[in-house]
């Protein structure tokens, strides 16, 4: 027979409606407290505690939540302060208290565990993340099963969905017992397809067109590329960004008071389509009245003073407005103020259309350096690191020694992003740590490079190298070549730290086999062995001077089909008269050299120079000559995403004490490094016989690019497509540098920091090609540089 006193509480909530079994009042009692019922329960002396219904909590857990230990009187306020808390810990979902004998019967049903959590169609997202995202929010494998979570998951699985543009994707959950109380749960996903952007509609402006705007927007409607920017698909954070970007072209345009009032989304009732709506208030235009400064400055006024950029007279410019904040706050960064903070204070006369601007400085205190930590370095050692920062702990924090630091450890070349952040050291108020975060990219390259032409259809070459070897900063490389006309065998190290100092030292061993490729009609064959040992001495911090030392046989054969020059060289050098044989020449050349590097990246730059100078001598061996080689490149921004890149360099060779320039020293030209569009070495003087491409003493190069992030990867400088205007010749040695000469191409092409290494593909046009030039406009190399 049922108890009476139990009846009411069936209305209250299934949290507290538990059914009873009579050993004693104790739970009715309780859920009649619960529910507001007059029954107290009969206190009693604890003699024990017994736990039942667990299986995977432990009895210890349940204990501790109970407010009573034994020997203790269990009243109506610890039982219902037992019931509250148990419940509270989620375990379980039934919870009963019964009284036998003066023992404590906590019986309890426990909420059933996650197995498994799995999905089923999911293309947008990559199962892995959603596994670990959904698991921060409670539903993963090994937490407690619950309901409202699970719905939760679904919900916010859904909404990434349509912040994707899959506005009909459709989730079904399944939720599956199996034994040892335990449950999977299914997502069932259906993505449909997604909805595209079919038109932008701007309104309210006039001084711009909607064309204007819509080329500042990341959004767009579908074109060429947006198969894979995906910039067709809508999401709320695009947006957001784009609303942003409107903004600030207003500002840069003297709009200073232009704002997006409102935003319109409206999508078809397929889900398939959508439609934007843009509503701009523009405002009026204004050019700067006056600039002025405030605060506390040090007496350097004159000097920040030349640091502001907006100018009286000129429309106002937000970018501008906020380069002279940063300018002053990075100056003061250099005296150690690194909290600096400049605030522009606007003073605008809208009857006259100007705006006044008063810049206040605030330094803040100034910082020292408490740490220099470093993260993200999976494989470089922290010393390899380390010895590039130019900002040390326990010193004054300086602004420009911290972004050196940052461009010297980018310009190692391991990595494909170096962050710096300087947050303030907790705890106090004059202190910062310096954080570099680096990404690990792959340094063992596969080298390889190709072309194809209608004579030689595809050519081929490769080598491999491991730079950064076992995380340690040095280069190890190894060349192998066995193609019918090339052939080499070399060994190289580099140690860019062979002292403490900072000297570096290099060193080559090679075997190398040459000969003219198959379009040659001539013949002849060099093979060259040798070795040479270079250090570098760092004289700043972007200027290195080098020297180096050398041994080098060379043998040259010939036959009656050779070029001229070749002959001519054999015979001057101990081969038979007319040149048909052959001839060896040991060179002992001697080396200095002079390099500058200010790139704010080896691989990727978009600003800086780097400039490199040589001087080869050989004075003591057979071949008597001196070889000079100059190269520089400049970078520049020209916007945030478009940069200039400049090349050009100039060799000279030279014979000495009356002795030719040796014919295998020849400079050559045309190809990836020199001038695209023409086949690799195929420049210049000619033999006059068999009109085969032979080098020359003088080289002179020229190359210019615009590089460009490639739609889609945003500011992923690792993809990027360029534009190209290259020209160049080659001239031998008793002959005039003459422009008319050259040849020039231009074309386009793409760079990509792949994971084997630096590839550049190119096609290009000859400009002036003559009757006679070799042309390859398709060519591809793996490897830095242009």
């Amino acid at each position: 027979m049922t108890d009476p006193l139990i009846q009411p509480m069936k209305s209250q909530p299934d949290r507290f409606a538990l059914p009873f079994i009579r050993r004693s009042l104790i739970g009715a009692a309780v859920l009649a407290m619960c529910a507001g019922q007059a029954l107290a329960v009969n206190p009693f002396v604890v003699k024990d505690i017994r736990v039942e219904g667990i299986q995977r909590t432990e009895a210890g857990t349940v204990f501790s939540y109970l407010p009573v230990r034994v020997g203790e009187t269990f009243d109506d306020g610890k039982a219902t302060a037992a019931i509250k808390a148990l419940y509270a810990t989620g375990f379980f979902k039934d919870i009963r208290l019964e009284e036998e004998n003066g023992v404590l019967v906590v019986l309890v049903e426990e909420r059933p565990a996650i197995s498994t959590v799995d999905f089923t169609g999911t293309k947008e997202f990559e199962k892995d993340m959603l596994v670990k995202a959904l698991k921060e929010i409670g539903v993963g494998e090994t937490k407690i099963f619950d309901k409202a979570s699970v719905d939760r998951a679904e919900q916010e699985l859904k909404r990434q969905y349509l912040s994707h543009g899959l506005y009909g994707v459709k989730i079904t959950t399944t939720v599956t017992p199996i034994e040892r109380n335990r449950v999977t749960i299914m997502f069932n996903v259906d993505e449909g397809d997604v909805a595209k952007i079919k038109g932008i509609n701007i309104v309210g402006n006039k001084s711009f067109s909607d064309k204007q705007l819509r080329e500042q927007l990341q959004l767009s409607t579908s074109g060429w590329f947006t198969w894979y920017s995906k910039a067709d698909q809508y999401s709320k954070q695009k947006l957001t960004g784009d609303l942003e970007t409107i903004k600030s072209w207003y500002l840069n345009h003297g709009y200073l008071e232009a704002t997006v009032e409102s935003t319109q989304v409206s999508i078809t009732p397929d889900k398939k389509d959508i439609y934007l709506t843009i509503n701009i208030t523009e405002g009026e235009k204004y050019t700067v009245k006056s600039v002025k400064l405030e605060g506390e400055m040090f007496g350097r006024e004159a000097e920040l003073e030349k640091l502001i950029l907006l100018q009286p007279g000129k429309t106002y410019s937000g970018d501008l407005q906020e380069a002279t904040n940063k300018l002053i706050a990075d100056r003061l960064g250099t005296f150690g103020y690194a909290f600096a903070n400049v605030t522009a204070n606007p003073e605008i006369d809208r009857d006259k259309r100007e705006v006044a601007f008063t810049f206040f400085v605030d330094p803040g205190k100034r910082a020292y350096v408490r740490h220099m930590n470093i993260s993200g370095n999976t494989v470089t050692r922290d010393e390899v690191i380390r010895r590039e920062f130019r900002q040390f702990e326990s010193s004054w924090y300086d602004a420009n020694r911290v972004k050196l630091s940052r461009d010297r450890v980018d310009r190692l070349g391991y990595f494909k992003e170096v962050k710096v952040e300087t947050p303030e050291s907790p705890g106090t108020s004059d202190q910062v740590d310096v954080n570099i975060v680096v990404e690990e990219k792959p340094t063992g390259n596969f080298m390889i490079g190709g072309a194809f032409s209608q004579a030689e259809k595809f050519t081929f070459t490769a080598s491999v190298s491991q730079a950064n070897f076992a995380g340690s900063g040095n280069t190890i490389g190894l060349e192998l070549n066995t193609s019918k006309y090339n052939r080499t065998i070399a060994f190289s190290q580099t140690n860019p730290y062979f002292t403490d100092d900072g000297i570096s030292r290099a060193f080559q061993l090679y075997l190398r086999t040459s000969r003219p490729p198959a379009l040659n009609i001539g013949s002849y064959t060099v093979r060259q062995t040798g070795g040479n040992m270079t250090f570098g001495v760092p004289f700043s911090e972007s200027d290195t001077v080098y020297f180096g030392a050398g041994l080098e046989r060379t043998q040259i054969e010939t036959d009656e089909s050779s070029p001229v020059l070749y002959r001519t060289f054999v015979e001057q050098n101990g081969g038979p008269v007319g040149g048909v044989g052959k001839a060896v020449t040991n060179a002992i050349p001697l080396t200095v050299a002079w390099g500058r590097d200010t790139r704010d990246s080896a691989v990727t730059p978009t600003r800086g120079r780097f400039q490199r100078a040589n001087l080869e001598i050989d004075a003591l061996g057979d071949a008597k000559y001196y070889r000079m080689v100059y190269e520089h490149q400049w970078y520049r921004p020209l916007t945030r995403w478009m940069t200039l890149a400049l090349r050009g360099e100039f060799d000279y060779g030279k014979g000495i004490g009356g002795n030719n320039y040796p014919v295998f020293k020849n400079f050559y030209a045309g190809g990836i490094g020199s001038v695209r569009g023409y086949e690799s070495s195929s420049l210049g003087v000619v033999d006059p016989t068999y009109y085969d491409a032979i080098g020359g003493s003088k080289r002179l190069i020229g190359n210019a690019e615009l590089q460009f992030p490639f739609p889609g990867s945003g500011t992923d400088r690792s993809l990027r497509w360029f534009t190209f205007l290259d020209g160049g010749q080659v001239f031998q040695e008793d002959a005039k540098i003459r422009p008319s000469e050259f040849r020039y191409s231009a074309g386009i092409g793409l760079s990509w920091i792949s994971p084997v290494g630096p590839l550049k593909l190119s096609y290009a046009k000859p400009l002036n090609a003559l009757p006679g030039d070799r042309l390859e406009r398709f060519q591809f190399q793996m490897g830095t540089g242009f």
